[in-house]
């Protein structure tokens, strides 16, 4: 996988953290720079810990399933993005303000179960994993820390665009996969 490609997996990932990042930017009345980097710090490590899970649970079965391994990332980079398309229809889900580890801690779990599906396709197309997950990691971080401080100044205007954008970045990827593997693409 190119770093370009990885990059775009990555700015597709992060964007549901993004979106929700927004959203607590909006429910806080006096924004402060710990706020934008504590957002960062928790979507940022869940969204490398999940795909390195997923890798690890891919590596697993990835000999029994291997003549179909593009089809499965496919599939499940279309139902992921799928699903973020539909999500993005959506409002700003209403948030506390809080920061703390039973505020941050659900919503850190939820914006990344779609990373570790990832993480099971990153297994079945032989990506070097840690690089990887570094790198998801540091993009989720700076996006969701742009997010906090965006929602503070901008409102929600953009959570639902974010997740949209997300959502087809994340289908064209796996379009990308399949054509690649049946030989449309050079």
């Amino acid at each position: 996988m190119q770093l370009w490609e990885l990059f775009v997996i990555a700015v597709g990932l992060s964007m549901d953290a993004f979106a929700v990042s927004i959203c607590k930017g909006l429910s806080v009345q006096r924004l402060r720079w710990s706020h934008a980097l504590t957002a960062g710090a928790w979507f940022g490590a869940f969204q490398a810990l999940m795909p390195l899970a997923g890798w690890l649970l891919g590596t697993r079965f990835e000999g029994i399933i291997t003549s179909v391994d593009h089809w499965v990332a496919f599939v499940l980079l279309v139902l992921i993005g799928g699903n973020m398309v539909k999500e993005s229809r959506g409002a700003c889900e209403a948030l506390d303000a809080s920061f703390a580890v039973r505020a941050m801690l659900p919503l850190a779990v939820a914006t990344s179960i779609d990373a570790l599906a990832v993480g099971v396709t990153f297994a079945f197309l032989g990506v070097d994993i840690l690089p990887a997950v570094c790198f998801i990691g540091c993009t989720t971080f700076v996006l969701s820390a742009v997010g906090v401080k965006a929602g503070s100044a901008f409102g929600a205007r953009f959570q639902s665009r974010a997740e949209l954008f997300g959502g087809v970045v994340l289908i064209a990827m796996g379009v990308k996969i399949l054509l690649e593997h049946l030989g449309a693409l050079g």
